[in-house]
């Protein structure tokens, strides 16, 4: 059984059990909560204790990376910052679209006590400063004091800038900077592996707690909760096709024959790397060159998660709204930043553990809870399903808009000459 159906079974698990013994045995479920509340905040707290380390790590090697991919040649160039536009964008959606969703379909006020009840000691994280001190607070005066006090934004802000400086050393200083961050990342990844071994345990505490206190009403909160989510990452998708459309110049019946068999395997292992070569035979279906598909198609797999900004904040965005947490244009804005930022560093890491390095930051930085998201990363596998289906087919749209807009369209005319038998005047 994979690690994702193993932490599921765990939740529905715990989750039956504390339904059934709250309706048969009241006081027996009341005693149960005494012993597994501690088991489900023990390994919460597993999860929390490596995202510092892990988030800096990762930003660092992900700009270095986008570094080297950018020294490769114009194309690379013009693709990341291709990348960065529209993960700027996908953040900004993912807080706007989850906020008319929530307006539109509010959860019930039943499961939202639930589940409010259900982390009793969870609260705002920090107070997040007004808007107009905003560009102050997101500088850092001691950057080690802001990573003690989960004052994610500056931490940010001041790994970002160290990395970008890193960019600047000489080959060997600059190596050996990367490979001891790479080596922290790789080493807290392992941590976090085993911490989410154990994840059937801490899930099955977390989720008998629910349970026991809300009953049946927590189901209908999880299924709510999955439905918003879904519903944001479809938006990101389904922008997909305007931009071939319209950036690539790719007609709407080409780019979904081109689409389709990359779409097919990410259903079956919900991974944009092994979507890979179905992603290369596509754009070659949309009339893309080798010589550009080959190129943008890996960066996009290894930088590129075009629904990651979007759900992760609508996962940040959810949680305030089951803990009336009122977001101000400066909580909003500190999301969207995180959103968009962490992103790059998180892209190629497993649905789970990005699960907890990206949403985690962006929490923090809104001033939302983040306790919640150890019973919500049980539930992570139906949204990853759209996660990976929207970032392969962005994948393919932001690969055909290159070719159209950097690489040129004469070498689509080419292409699609040659696949159409006629003559290609020579160069």
């Amino acid at each position: 059984m994979s690690q994702a159906a193993r932490i599921l079974t765990g939740l529905v698990a715990g989750l039956a059990l504390g339904v059934i013994l709250a309706a048969q045995a009241p006081g027996t479920a009341v005693a149960g909560i005494a012993w597994a509340e501690p088991i489900g905040t023990a390994w919460l707290n597993a999860l929390r204790m490596t995202i510092v380390p892990l988030v800096v790590a990762l930003l660092v090697t992900g700009v270095a990376q986008t570094a080297e991919a950018a020294r490769a040649g114009r194309i690379a160039t013009r693709s990341i910052l291709l990348f960065v536009v529209i993960l700027w964008t996908s953040s900004a959606l993912g807080a706007g679209v989850t906020l008319g969703l929530l307006d539109w379909f509010p959860l019930s006020d039943t499961a939202a006590g639930a589940l409010r009840g259900t982390f009793g000691q969870a609260g705002p994280t920090a107070e997040v400063p007004p808007f107009t001190q905003f560009l102050v607070a997101i500088v850092p005066t001691n950057p080690i004091a802001a990573a003690a006090n989960d004052q994610f934004l500056p931490l940010i802000l001041f790994t970002l800038v160290f990395a970008f400086a890193l960019t600047r050393l000489s080959g060997d200083p600059r190596q050996l900077l990367v490979r001891l961050f790479q080596g922290l990342a790789d080493t807290m990844l392992i941590v976090i592996r085993w911490v989410l071994w154990l994840g059937p345990v801490g899930v099955f505490a977390l989720g008998y707690v629910v349970g026991a206190r809300a009953g049946t009403a927590a189901f209908g909160a999880l299924v709510h909760y999955v439905l918003i989510v879904m519903a944001v990452g479809m938006v990101v998708w389904l922008l997909a096709y305007p931009l071939a459309m319209f950036g690539g110049r790719v007609s709407l019946g080409r780019f979904l024959r081109a689409t389709a068999p990359a779409q097919a395997v990410a259903i079956s292992t919900q991974s944009s790397l092994a979507s890979l070569p179905a992603m290369l035979r596509g754009s070659e279906e949309a009339g893309v060159p080798v010589a550009t598909s080959g190129v943008v198609l890996p960066m996009a797999v290894a930088l590129f998660r075009a629904t990651g900004p979007a759900m992760n904040v609508a996962v940040a965005v959810y949680v305030a709204h089951v803990f009336g947490v009122h977001l101000g244009a400066g909580q909003i804005a500190a999301g969207i930043a995180a959103g968009a930022i962490t992103t790059m560093g998180a892209a190629s890491l497993p649905g789970q553990i990005s699960f907890v390095s990206s949403i985690a930051p962006i929490g923090i930085a809104m001033g939302v809870p983040v306790e919640p998201l150890a019973l919500l990363v049980a539930v992570e596998t139906f949204p990853d399903l759209v996660r990976t289906l929207g970032n392969v087919t962005m994948n393919l749209a932001v690969t055909s808009v290159i070719s159209e807009r950097v690489a040129g369209g004469a070498a689509r005319t080419g292409s699609d000459a040659l696949l159409s038998g006629d003559e290609v005047p020579a160069r």
